[in-house]
């Protein structure tokens, strides 16, 4: 099979060379082909259909062979089913092709011709608008030779899963040259069998039916190559796909497979936004690939305003993927099994507290993380990032409850003899029955390592310090004794100034009134202030050594070499401790006319306090947990400290688990490295001084 797969993915990708010839931009291609590689894949289909009922049926009463026909529901055209007129056909005849490959477009069925976009108008959804795609390959005199050029590749001698095989090299191709086609939301073909032989593991061949969902589904090659792997793998289970996708040509193709195939229901719209497909389904099995790094603004009203209880928070706006992964368990059963794929974002990004930290905790706390894998670099086809298989579990063995496997398969691979687009590496067989080795055994390993959930937990402590001068000291504050008779402490020790002294700044502070200010210079009091002094008061820096605050008979300064608050008078000099000097100014208001009349100036001398944070291990004992944050606090912060708010995070850290440190050289090799240089340096001076 691979040869003939080969075989017409070079056939198919020859139809480009006409628009290649017609000066269509290679980007565009794409554009060009997909209506096309639908066409044929419609008109193969049907063909096996008509030879499938011929064989069961006969054909003996053409109206009633063609009744059963629409019966099954598939794609249906009259010229192809009743007039036994294929595209091939009607392209033996340039002179009548253009008014029979119009009438071969109009014979479709009416979902065909909708999906396929024949005869679409300016305001309606054109999907894979052949119509349109038709009108200017005529412009361009091309339209004949790239429909007949199509029509000779004929894929009936395939069946369903052979062509899924099939669209996953062609959309690679169009994966390569346009960002904005299949390659946004495409998963190899060996990520989809590593993904299906992971999901037999967990499933028996017992004849239930079995749901199949992904609601990123792009054109169908996760979804349908995953039932296709299943279904090989176990023969009686059956199956039914369900899908959604916002693209619409990408729909399009997905939908037009789905009716070839039995039990399958492809949806349109954005999964995020259109909660009405699917609402009242919940599903065995769910895959995904969805969309990373790209931005939710353009309906982010709609996701703040969601009432489905799908989204415990929000991930950052400039990257979705949780959004979707959210849903996907939100539809999950509670049995279910989902694998969904992400890059390393998901993994770490934001703080504790922040939506990232939030929501990987929600899974965490469900116990829905049953393993993550770490698949190698350059494993897809549009990007060279290192990629991670979430597995989702609801229903855990007891012997893995609370407990999560980290895989890390980067080194799992086979190299590519030749690159497809930015796909350099390949999971083979070998390599995948590791990984699904790993898992089903649940054991540590030279690649593999089993964890209690709560070692992904973290605890972010905050805290408010109390700076100290060299000696440990820091500023008393004053005790308040309240009415009840309780003790507390002030929060700043209040200076009633009589100037400010810092360089060239000297300044009283009493009376700054109408009188006293420049007119010349400044309309009124409220100009003095908001222009001048203000901003003087705010530029001004305690720990300078020349700023000073007088009051009667003392002064206040900060000695930055001793980190301490000064009080000082004629006779003596005090050390106060570390604190700061607060220097504040403020207007004050008649009481008749509410009109500026002074500015008053105030000074507090307060401790300096330093809000922090610390990143302690977790404990899920609430007791111990504490104990765990004191026992930090205790060996590794020496300054005083208050606890203020903890939040707890939840972060996977691959490159701390599986971290090899660089083994060294000894030292006796690098000596001997370092003699055999010097050798050679003498030897060249001798060189030069002959």
């Amino acid at each position: 099979m691979s040869i003939n797969i080969l075989k017409y993915e070079s056939d198919i990708w020859r139809t480009a060379d006409f628009l290649r010839g017609a000066g269509i931009k290679e980007s565009d291609f794409p554009k060009f082909m997909m209506p096309f590689f639908a066409l044929i894949m419609v008109e193969s289909r049907m063909l096996r259909e008509v030879q499938s009922l011929e064989e069961s049926l006969g054909r003996d009463n053409e109206d009633e062979f063609i009744e059963m026909f629409t019966v099954e529901e598939v794609a249906y055209n009259d010229y192809v089913v009743r007039k036994n007129k294929t595209l091939k056909d009607i392209c033996k005849n340039d002179k009548t092709f253009d008014v029979d490959f119009h009438s071969y477009l109009k014979a479709f069925d009416h979902e065909t011709k909708f999906l396929l976009g024949v005869d679409k108008g300016t305001e309606e959804e054109k999907f894979l608008d052949i119509s349109g795609i038709a009108g200017q390959l005529k412009k361009k005199r091309i339209l004949f030779d790239t429909v007949k050029a199509w029509s000779e590749i004929d894929l009936t001698p395939f069946n369903n899963s052979e062509i899924t095989t099939l669209e996953e090299h062609i959309k690679r191709k169009w994966a390569d040259i346009s960002a904005e086609t299949a390659g946004e939301q495409y998963t190899p073909d060996d990520i989809i069998a590593l993904i299906s032989e992971i999901i037999a593991t967990k499933i028996e061949d017992n004849g239930k039916f079995l749901t199949i969902y992904d609601p990123t589904c792009g054109g169908g090659n996760l979804l349908f190559g995953v039932e296709d792997k299943i279904q090989e793998i176990y023969p009686n289970r059956p199956t039914a796909t369900y899908g959604q996708e916002w693209n619409g040509t990408l729909y399009a193709l997905a939908k037009i497979e789905s009716r070839f195939r039995k039990d399958t229901a492809i949806e349109y719209g954005n999964t995020l936004t259109d909660i009405g497909k699917f609402w009242d389904k919940s599903f065995n099995i769910i895959v995904a690939n969805p969309p990373y790094g790209v931005d939710w603004k353009g309906y982010e009203k709609d996701i703040r305003n969601d009432t489905t209880q799908r989204f415990v928070d929000l991930p950052s706006i400039s990257d979705g993927q949780f959004l979707f992964t959210q849903h996907i368990l939100h539809k999950l059963a509670d049995d279910g099994l989902s694998i969904v794929v992400h890059n390393g974002s998901t993994l770490f990004s934001g703080d504790a507290g922040s939506g990232e930290s939030n929501i990987r905790k929600h899974f965490f706390d469900k116990d829905w993380v049953e393993a993550i894998v770490q698949m190698p670099t350059d494993e897809f086809f549009n990007t060279g990032i290192y990629t991670y298989l979430w597995i989702f579990n609801k229903n855990k063995p007891a012997k893995r409850k609370n407990k999560v496997m980290l895989i890390n398969a980067s080194e799992l691979y086979t190299p590519l003899k030749k690159s497809k687009g930015k796909k350099r590496k390949e999971m083979d067989i070998t390599n995948r029955h590791k990984i699904v080795q790993a898992l089903t055994k649940f054991k540590d390993n030279e690649f593999a390592r089993v964890f209690d959930k709560w070692h992904f937990y973290y605890n972010r402590q905050s805290i408010m310090l109390t700076n100290i001068d060299e000696n440990g000291k820091a500023i008393e504050m004053p005790i308040k004794t309240s009415k009840d008779g309780e003790e507390k402490e002030e929060k700043s020790i209040k200076l009633t100034p009589t100037k400010i002294i810092q360089e060239d700044l000297k300044f009283d502070v009493f009376d700054f009134g109408i009188d006293t200010i420049d007119t010349t210079k400044y309309k009124n009091l409220e100009d003095y202030f908001e222009n001048y002094l203000k901003p003087l008061i705010a530029e001004l820096d305690y720990k300078e050594k020349d700023l000073k605050v007088y009051t009667n008979k003392i002064f206040y300064w900060y000695d930055a070499d001793k980190e301490t608050l000064i009080e000082q008078t004629k006779k003596e000099k005090v050390e106060l401790g570390c604190g700061k000097i607060v220097i504040k100014a403020s207007l004050k208001k008649d009481t008749k006319t509410k009109l500026p009349k002074s500015i008053n100036i105030t000074v507090e001398l307060t401790k300096d306090l330093q809000k922090d944070y610390e990143i302690i291990p977790y404990n899920p004992h609430e007791v111990k947990n504490q104990r765990n944050i004191d026992d930090f606090m205790a060996k590794y912060v020496f300054k005083p400290f208050e606890y203020l708010d903890n939040v707890i995070g939840v972060e996977i850290n691959f490159n701390k688990v599986f971290y090899t440190p660089e083994k060294l050289r000894d030292v006796t090799s690098i000596i001997a490295d370092l003699d055999a240089l010097e050798r050679e340096l003498t030897n060249l001076e001798k060189e030069l001084a002959l």
